[in-house]
């Protein structure tokens, strides 16, 4: 089956920095749309970036537009969301999901696949 594990959460302090992957076994994604989510206690789901199978085009929050940036390694079958300059409301667990489409989407209704979460913490 489809997996996708998330990796590279942790604990940081305001203003630090951290990049979370996205590692795909039994599926190829470069057939795929990748999108970042984020959920924080009490929240709704939200998305936070979108990269389109190609990665001409992308889409990122307002709120992380400037700090945040996606990006794919096709051959190394892996995604990748750079996160700077940390702030305490970016504090939640972190998603990737996959759709096989060519183009971004921001309802996580269209993502089939999804990885189990990664926590980032950032706190002082």
């Amino acid at each position: 089956q489809v997996q996708l594990v998330e990796s590279g959460g942790g604990l940081v302090q305001p203003g630090g920095s951290l990049r979370l992957s996205c590692a795909a076994s039994r599926f190829t994604l470069d057939s795929s749309a990748i999108a970042w989510f984020r959920q924080a206690p009490g929240k709704e789901r939200e998305v936070i970036s979108c990269i389109s199978r190609g990665g001409g085009s992308t889409y990122y929050m307002d709120s992380v537009k400037g700090r945040f940036t996606i990006s794919r390694d096709n051959a190394k079958n892996t995604a990748y969301l750079q996160m700077n300059d940390l702030e305490p409301e970016d504090t939640a667990v972190y998603y990737c999901a996959a759709a096989v489409r060519r183009l971004c989407a921001r309802d996580a209704a269209w993502f089939p696949y999804w990885g189990q979460g990664t926590q980032v913490t950032v706190s002082s």
